[in-house]
């Protein structure tokens, strides 16, 4: 331990530990069978930031391990932002330095029960601050949010129709703080274990009480996957293959189709042939199409990603155009600072332009869907809206050519799965190359996934489902929630460091005594 700890005095040496241990929580994401992994992954990065000796290096300990968790979560943007994505992580993983200090300042030294048991709400609660600030979408979004981990454990998604995966990554932190003290705080292991009674007791009690979709009818949407089409003229070849397999939806007593994300490279107010050949096989297949359009409007300025409903007699008139961005691959945070990214990586040239609201199609047979496009579905206030707003069906258009020989296209898939538990919703992912997928209103897997290499079209039946999940409800009450906590917690500090300045009351000091002569009674 002695050595240990002399080999740690190096600040660099510790930086790099601590980046290491950040980066351990990613290996739950790619594969199902490590969706428990995520609760112990974050021990490592706790007990050696509990270790730190003064509050700035602890903060710097959650500096470098949100520096590894985010670089090991993008990892794949490697090949698109080269050296850029390290300046990204590096800005980006400042948002657990206060995470950190909150770590030592709770768990360092030898913490008695009370603190054991605070850090058991502060430590989650300030994981979930550092989640919210980073889900915004300027700051790349909620890609990687530690809950959704857990996209395929039934309980876990239960779990999300009550608290959104908000409250899964709270109970996930949760987990592992009580476990790290068990481990290294002898002190503190009662309220350790009685943290890890109340997560199994609220995981319990969310299986048995929270309310379960009732299925109420069903739908046939089929999902139409080109794959990958390199060459001169892609965008033509494309098309002409995502025709071909829509045609073999014919008869087969189709609700919906669906494109993926720049299924179409051109605006069809330019191209009314591409309109007439599409409503051509909506006539043929009975069905209406719902394709994405990436290309130049006509009909006002700017290059805009737009899901359009295509029925028998051409477009509806119903179009969604993407709200939500990515940053450098779709516009440049900036740009008159950070346009250099698009000569070291692949970042969007031009600025592609923003929707203003969102949007619910309706497609005939009684069937309302709610488009998004690409990373949107990892946005959960968006898939909830939807809902709100009437959506039967979520639908999210992708296409993750860039990173098909990555995990990206598979952890995009599974966001899919808690979109649905959240909602209450069935989901639809489909893509134009990558992972498609399809999951019912409790989040289950509906069919198998159409792979990265897949080049066809599936048919599948999805249950609907009505109600109001809580999560739909009550929107994002754990965000809310460990807002008040932090709040209390500062006010309490607060108090504390008032009184410990405040000076105290003089001493009391005895008045002095006259000793006077016993009175001598008469007849003595």
């Amino acid at each position: 331990m002695k050595t240990l700890g002399h080999w740690l005095a190096s600040p660099w040496r510790r930086s790099a530990l601590a980046a290491l241990a950040g980066a351990l929580p990613v290996f739950a994401f790619p594969a199902p069978s490590l969706w428990w992994f995520a609760y112990v992954a974050l021990v490592p990065w706790i007990v050696l930031i509990r270790t730190a000796p003064t509050g700035k290096r602890a903060a710097y300990d959650g500096w470098s391990g949100g520096f590894g968790y985010l670089l090991a979560v993008h990892h794949w943007l490697l090949p698109s932002l080269h050296v850029f994505i390290f300046l990204i992580a590096v800005l980006l993983g400042a948002l657990w330095a206060p995470w950190g200090w909150l770590v030592r300042r709770f768990l360092g030294g030898m913490p008695g029960p009370g603190r054991g048991l605070a850090a058991l709400a502060v430590l989650p609660s300030g994981w979930l601050m550092v989640e919210l600030v980073r889900s915004w979408q300027g700051l790349g979004g909620p890609w990687g949010m530690l809950g959704s981990s857990q996209w395929q454990v039934e309980p876990a998604l239960r779990l999300a129709s009550v608290g959104g995966v908000w409250l899964l990554s709270f109970l996930v932190v949760a987990v592992n703080v009580s476990v790290a003290v068990l481990v290294s705080v002898r002190e503190s292991r009662v309220p350790a274990v009685a943290g890890l009674v109340a997560t199994a007791a609220a995981t319990s009690a969310a299986w048995v009480w929270s309310p379960r979709p009732d299925v109420d009818g069903r739908t046939r949407i089929a999902v139409v996957q080109p794959g990958v089409v390199d060459g001169a003229a892609s965008g033509d070849r494309r098309f002409d293959r995502e025709e071909r397999l829509t045609r073999q939806l014919v008869g087969r007593d189709v609700d919906l189709i669906v494109w993926g994300e720049s299924s179409v490279g051109f605006d069809l107010g330019d191209r009314p042939d591409l309109a007439r050949r599409i409503a051509a096989l909506s006539r043929a297949t009975g069905a209406d199409i719902l394709v994405n359009v990436d290309a130049r409007r006509s009909d006002k300025p700017g290059i805009y990603k737009s899901s359009v409903l295509v029925g028998p007699g051409g477009p509806t008139g119903d179009r969604y155009d993407k709200m939500r961005l990515v940053p450098f691959g779709e516009y440049v945070p900036f740009r008159s600072v950070l346009g250099w990214a698009t000569s070291v990586g692949k970042a969007a040239g031009e600025d592609r332009r923003r929707g203003t609201e969102q949007v619910v199609m309706d497609v005939g047979h009684g069937l309302s869907i709610g488009p998004m496009v690409c990373f949107e579905s990892a946005f959960p206030d968006m898939s909830r809206h939807l809902a709100e707003d009437g959506a039967d069906v979520l639908i999210a258009q992708s296409a993750t050519s860039t990173f098909q020989h990555s995990w990206a296209p598979e952890q995009h898939a599974s966001l899919a799965a808690l979109r649905a538990a959240e909602t209450g919703r069935p989901m639809v992912h489909g893509t134009l190359t990558g992972v498609s997928a399809v999951y019912g209103p409790s989040g289950q897997r509906i069919g198998s996934w159409l792979g990265t290499d897949a080049s066809s079209s599936r048919l599948y039946d999805i249950p609907l489902a009505h109600g109001t999940t809580p999560y739909v409800r009550y929107g994002d009450w754990p965000v809310q929630l460990s807002l008040l906590v932090l709040a209390g917690w500062c006010v309490s500090e607060g108090v504390r460091a008032v009184r410990l300045r405040r000076p105290g009351p003089a001493p009391r000091v005895p008045p002095a005594r006259t000793a006077h002569e016993s009175p001598v009674r008469p007849g003595r």
